[in-house]
């Protein structure tokens, strides 16, 4: 891993990190997460047309996701935060002021929109502004209580949503909604941005690899070549789908789960709190994880999945606490993992690389929705929870095994080109 510098560098850093995390937490204090359901529901919706609204949702982000980061590579990263919660925030307005089925599938698609002006462009912008402040190290501390708070934000709508729907509506939590995405938009503005020269340690006048001055196209392309040709980059780009993925749907599961070990409905937020407050932990304990070496990485991986499938399969309400501190080592894997993904992009694309890693995380946690709804309607939810926990130890021991399985491979065939030069010589 990248990595931790002596001493914190001077106040830029500082002036980042509080703006990402600002910016974090009001784009994810949105008020409409825990009752929008609710809201389509009492407008009238079928279960059918609610789920119609969720496959809109994720085509819309599926589909902008790298033309998205291009454009933030060819233009401004700093432009695209702002434009995403305004984005957004037209989208919430649409739902609150017109309540239907167009209106809904309007605003998924400005949601989507706007979850995919910030995705690849916010880890670019930060993690190229830490390098030209000295501190690229600090990449994986800062993302990791970035994405803390996002998850403190959604706690916190969690707890304001119940009284201000009391109190006013669903307009008034649609206003609060609107009103945070606009704070977020304010706050987006105060993120430095440097595009005018190039990358620390770069000779004087030569080109900057930020992506300044390349058209869009240019910017897609120099992108998805730096992908496909450097190996390493598509290792990393894949690692961070396959950590990042599958846990991140089953967290739309894990009510499910906690109904099924028979408490009450009351009950049931307290059990999901714990998985909460373990992803809030995940994201804090990024600075010890950046000394994990490559097999410590699979350790994690692998500790997580068995947490996950023992607590899912335990049945009883303390099996949540196996599955919080699955959780916990789930974020901190993925916040590792996208500390790995910037750490190896050198070209001008580096928001159409990350984007990539959102493209490609987007399908694969579509095909765990229709695997998961396989195994739960024939198993129950905790044998899909445990079947969920599989492709991580498979990622573990790829990762425990793959160094010394290619060093063997390369010994075999050193051996092997050394027997053949020595019957040709006899």
């Amino acid at each position: 891993m990248t990595p931790i510098p002596a001493r914190v560098p001077d106040p830029c850093v500082r002036r980042l990190a509080a703006t990402l995390y600002g910016y974090a937490f009001l784009s994810e204090l949105v008020l409409l997460y825990p009752v929008y359901a609710l809201l389509f529901s009492d407008t009238g919706l079928s279960v059918w047309q609610i789920s119609s609204l969720f496959v809109i949702w994720s085509a819309s982000s599926i589909l902008l996701e790298v033309p998205s980061g291009a454009w933030a590579d060819a233009v401004s990263r700093r432009l695209l935060l702002c434009l995403a919660p305004l984005v957004t925030a037209a989208g919430f307005a649409l739902w609150v002021l017109t309540p239907s089925y167009p209106a809904f599938a309007a605003g998924f698609v400005l949601w989507g929109a706007g979850g995919a002006l910030a995705s690849g462009a916010l880890e670019a912008l930060v993690f190229t502004e830490l390098d030209r402040c000295g501190a690229a190290g600090r990449y994986a501390r800062v993302l990791g209580r970035a994405r803390t708070a996002e998850t403190l934000a959604v706690l916190a709508s969690i707890v304001l949503a119940g009284p201000v729907l009391a109190a006013g509506g669903y307009p008034a939590v649609g206003a609060a909604s609107v009103l945070a995405c606009l704070l977020a938009a304010a706050v987006a503005t105060r993120f430095p941005e440097r595009r005018d020269a190039g990358r620390r340690g770069t000779p004087e006048g030569d080109p900057p690899d930020d992506g300044d001055g390349l058209g869009w196209w240019a910017s897609l392309r120099a992108g998805v070549a730096e992908a496909h040709a450097d190996r390493s980059v598509r290792a990393a780009v894949l690692l961070v789908a396959a950590v990042t993925a599958v846990w991140g749907a089953l967290d739309e599961y894990t009510p499910l789960l906690a109904r099924d070990t028979g408490v009450g409905a009351a009950t049931v937020p307290l059990l999901l709190l714990l998985t909460w407050v373990g992803v809030s932990v995940g994201g804090l304990l990024a600075p010890l994880g950046e000394r994990l070496t490559r097999r410590g990485y699979a350790g994690l991986l692998a500790l997580a999945a068995l947490a996950l499938a023992g607590g899912a399969l335990l049945g009883r309400p303390v099996g949540f606490v196996a599955v919080a501190v699955a959780f916990c080592g789930f974020q901190l894997a993925t916040v590792l993992a996208d500390a790995r993904l910037q750490a190896r992009i050198t070209g001008p694309g580096r928001a159409t690389v990350t984007s990539l890693a959102g493209m490609t995380t987007d399908l694969t946690i579509v095909a765990v929705y229709g695997g998961y709804g396989l195994v739960a309607s024939a198993a129950g939810n905790g044998v899909a929870f445990a079947v969920a926990a599989v492709p991580y130890l498979l990622v573990a021991v790829l990762l425990a095994v793959g160094r010394r399985g290619r060093r063997v491979a390369r010994a075999a065939g050193t051996s092997g080109r050394r027997r053949s030069g020595a019957r040709s010589a006899a």
